[in-house]
């Protein structure tokens, strides 16, 4: 979990991640042949394959998390707001927020706000007693995160945020420490601007053009009190996904990568996600399109101040991970 909460403790709500790019940049230097960002913000670490004809793949998992940002100050020293990324409001309510340069504020509902829980009927309270004294701490377009953290609940059950996607990120830095071998041109590419419309990946993946792409991110389950019906649970293994809302993944990727796991004995399920998308639908769409799927760890209470994961599926998708940049890729059908 070392990796995993370093990440979540840099914040980069979206359009601000270059201290999280900075900070992955650093941890990927050791295992990759090149590292860089793009104009957009992107950072790219890039390792040669071993393969005689080595695929090009694309592995990509967002850096930015979802936020607020500052529209406005009134005459008593409140800020208004605007969300940045699908915030869970009510999650939000009287919870502690932390800006860019370290001011804290709490984010409040206006009185007898009902059941309207949309973001303009929120406040943030810095403790400033005028909006003169709340302008010498934040400006307009100043962007804020609820303070991360992390919590074990039982056994390898944790609850926290931001996993949503700082926990993709971790799988890709533990799977390049961690592979042996690298059988493809495989591109480590960490995303921006994803919870705002998968921004990052669309112009990186028209960069690389890969021939396969895996996307790393979060996903909903089944499992939880009155939930949509979904075949994934908390505690099933790493979560290959066959289709969401933006993209139907590759049949035949799709099946490799549940035969390596049950080969491996990788715990792993299959997901149909029917609300929701990921960067997959990006980088299978670039230029002439890709063969793409993506490998999520299954996450109740997605965008909510407290994401649950079990550590046992964050391991099963970097043990897959890694098996996957060991394979040459030239031979899935």
């Amino acid at each position: 979990m070392e990796i995993l909460k370093k990440l979540m403790n840099c914040h980069s709500v979206s359009g601000d991640e270059g201290r999280l790019a900075e900070l992955i940049g650093k941890m990927m230097e050791p295992y990759c042949d090149k590292v860089y960002t793009d104009p957009m913000g992107n950072l790219i670490c890039y390792k040669k394959g071993s393969a005689e004809n080595a695929k090009k793949l694309m592995l990509a998992g967002h850096m930015d998390e979802i936020g607020f940002i500052v529209t406005g100050i009134d005459e008593n020293g409140f800020l208004t707001i605007s969300s940045i990324g699908g915030m869970h409001m009510v999650s939000c309510a009287y919870t502690t927020v932390v800006f860019e340069n370290g001011v804290r504020g709490v984010v409040i509902p206006e009185a007898n706000y009902g059941n309207n829980f949309s973001p303009d009927r929120f406040r943030i309270d810095i403790g400033a007693s005028s909006k003169k004294e709340a302008e010498k701490k934040v400006k307009v377009g100043d962007l804020c995160a609820n303070e991360a953290q992390v919590t074990r609940l039982s056994g390898q059950i944790y609850s926290g945020r931001p996993f949503d996607d700082k926990i993709g990120c971790a799988i890709m830095v533990r799977a390049a420490k961690e592979m042996k071998n690298c059988q493809n041109d495989t591109y480590f590419v960490f995303t921006v601007q994803e919870e705002v419309g998968c921004r990052g990946s669309k112009t990186s993946a028209y960069a690389i053009m890969p021939d396969f792409s895996l996307a790393f991110d979060v996903t909903g389950t089944g499992d939880a009190p009155k939930a949509r019906p979904m075949a994934v649970k908390v505690g099933g293994g790493a979560a290959i996904k066959v289709k969401d809302s933006s993209v139907i993944c590759d049949r035949g990727l799709v099946n490799y990568l549940y035969e390596t796991a049950k080969k491996n004995k990788i715990p792993a399920q299959l997901e149909i996600l029917e609300a929701g998308g990921t960067d997959t639908s990006s980088m299978q769409m670039a230029g002439c399109g890709s063969r793409a799927c993506a490998i999520s760890v299954p996450t109740r209470y997605i965008h909510s101040i407290n994401e649950t994961i079990s550590k046992k599926d964050y391991d099963a998708c970097v043990d897959l991970t890694v098996k996957i940049l060991g394979t040459d890729l030239s031979t899935v059908k």
